[in-house]
């Protein structure tokens, strides 16, 4: 990786950080810049603009959640041990990788939810690609194939289920969060693998 390449990728690395603990639009070029011990002028060099930083902030952490809790399962023989490897990756996501200030993801959902423009254009498009992704995985599961108002369904709940989690680990303290939310994923499975016997 060049010297430019790779002040970039620890410019979005650290903007993200920063922007999981505070919100995107509180984080600033010059919070960023400071962090990463560049001018402002300096930062300008990868970054025009403030929104154009947000949308790279979007895209790399995007790519690395899908690179962290599908590309495990991507090869996977069946749907189900798909589904259950990105459940378990879903969790060590929020556990591991972000445990400073939780998900990331969740973060940027509730501030961009209302705040119509490129960035949120973008984390909507990212969030509906990963919903097709695990509802083609929940139409194969079981044969005959679910409808697909039964795979949004699943999928609903099982993004609800890893978002529980996390609230109950993080808000609530609960130690025993991801027992509770790896049965509650497994009960879904089985129901739903059933339902057309």
């Amino acid at each position: 990786m060049r010297k430019g390449e790779a002040t970039r990728a620890r410019i979005v690395d650290e903007a993200a950080r920063l922007a999981a603990q505070r919100g995107l639009t509180a984080v600033s070029l010059a919070d960023v810049a400071e962090a990463v011990g560049l001018s402002k002028s300096g930062l300008f060099k990868h970054f025009d603009s403030k929104e154009a930083m947000q949308i790279a902030v979007v895209e790399n952490v995007m790519e690395r959640f899908t690179a962290h809790t599908w590309t495990p399962a991507a090869d996977l023989p069946t749907a189900r041990e798909r589904l259950e490897k990105v459940f378990e990756c879903w969790l060590d996501w929020e556990d591991m990788v972000w445990s400073e200030s939780g998900c990331p993801i969740i973060a940027f959902s509730v501030e961009l939810d209302d705040q119509p423009g490129p960035v949120r254009d973008l984390l909507q498009h990212s969030l509906k690609r990963w919903r097709r992704t695990l509802v083609n995985q929940f139409v194969d599961l079981r044969e005959p194939p679910l409808t697909e108002a039964e795979a949004q369904a699943a999928y609903f709940q099982m993004k609800s289920f890893a978002m529980g989690y996390m609230d109950a680990r993080r808000m609530m303290g609960d130690t025993d969060a991801r027992r509770s939310a790896t049965s509650a994923f497994v009960s879904l499975l089985e129901r739903t693998a059933k339902a057309a016997a």
